[in-house]
């Protein structure tokens, strides 16, 4: 297993920062996620330690090995693209055992390897198949393949589902994060899917701009995110400005929507303009009187999502709350029927001014 030190890396393209001063330490048998909105930078830094793009500024390292210095071919990674790649002149046994060939393997240690190759991608027998006889399932397999058949000592994805369709999509991200911990290899998965980084990553980067905004485990990511972007990015979120008013005990009251909220206390003085993030999964339906914090208003808007029922709560002036809960029932989700939700302060995160 292979380790990735990038440091202070940097890519200009005319007056585009593509990529400004980032580094990062990617662990050995990590897979590591570059999540971000297009044009945030993450493919041109995948593509830096691929060798197909030059740093400006910077070095990366493969363990002990500087690699930024060496053309694609030595860095020894394998790469996954988002359109395949696949040569449609060769049989699927051919394309997974081109990288073989250009390094001069012996064509008995070829076959051998490609059919193991095959066999880890759910793809043995299918050799002699030519590639239009291939459903867009099976030629990212092929294209995984051809990456792991060299025994890359870094695996790199650039965006490898966004040609599936959504059930096919769950289906490879599970097999991909399977073989990569299967086989203990180092990965960098580039994606601007926020669940698929959520489910799959070992850490994530969460990119903007050509900058990092986080680094850090799904779950801490989503619970606690650094900026008001990365609240609003990963994944879905009510993002409030109110004013403080008070501090009771732990607790910061903030006023906004025309409520006041209680929120973690932090080193804000009385008066001043304070942001948090608050998720929809967070507030949750009940009784007036309940004993936690809670806010009232009504029902704006209701969708039904088969198990999942989603609200939008107007308080007062300004956008409605967003609500995420299962749907049991217990909620009659009419337009203009009134609504207590709860909350739990510990939830919320708060952003300096």
């Amino acid at each position: 297993m292979t380790a990735v030190t990038i440091s202070r890396v940097e890519r200009t393209f005319g007056a585009v920062h593509a990529v400004a001063g980032v580094s990062i330490d990617i662990r050995p048998g990590e897979l590591f996620t570059l999540l971000g909105p297009s044009g945030c930078g993450k493919t041109t830094l995948l593509r830096m330690v691929a060798g197909f793009c030059d740093l400006d500024q910077g070095s990366i390292a493969f363990g002990d090995r500087r690699i930024d210095t060496l053309p694609p071919h030595r860095r020894n990674t394998g790469m996954v693209f988002q359109n395949y790649a696949i040569f449609p002149n060769l049989t699927v046994a051919g394309n997974v055992a081109y990288g073989l060939k250009a390094r001069g393997v012996a064509g008995a240690d070829i076959q051998r390897r490609v059919g193991r190759a095959l066999e880890l991608v759910h793809l043995d027998g299918y050799g002699e198949r030519q590639p239009f006889q291939l459903s867009g399932g099976q030629l990212q397999r092929v294209a995984l393949a051809r990456a792991l058949v060299i025994e890359p000592d870094v695996l790199l994805l650039d965006e490898p589902l966004s040609n599936l369709d959504a059930q096919l999509r769950l289906d490879m991200r599970r097999e991909i994060r399977t073989l990569q911990q299967t086989l203990g290899i180092t990965a960098i998965y580039v994606t601007h899917d926020q669940e698929e980084a959520l489910a799959i990553s070992d850490r994530i980067a969460v990119m903007r701009a050509g900058r990092l905004e986080q680094v850090g485990a799904p779950a801490a990511i989503y619970r606690t995110p650094a900026t008001p972007f990365v609240a609003e990015f990963l994944g879905a979120t009510n993002l409030l400005t109110g004013t403080v008013e008070a501090l009771d005990g732990a607790h910061l009251l903030v006023a906004a929507l025309g409520r006041r909220f209680r929120v973690p206390a932090a080193a804000v003085p009385t008066g001043s303009a304070v942001s948090f993030s608050l998720r929809p999964e967070a507030l949750i339906p009940v009784e007036p009187g309940h004993p936690w914090a809670t806010v009232t208003g009504e029902i704006a808007a209701a969708e039904h999502l088969g198990a999942l029922l989603r609200l939008d709560v107007r308080l007062g002036d300004g956008p409605p709350l967003r609500v995420a809960m299962l749907d049991d029932g217990a909620v009659a989700p009419a337009p203009g029927r009134p609504i207590t939700l709860a909350y739990d302060p510990a939830r919320i995160t708060v952003f300096a001014p």
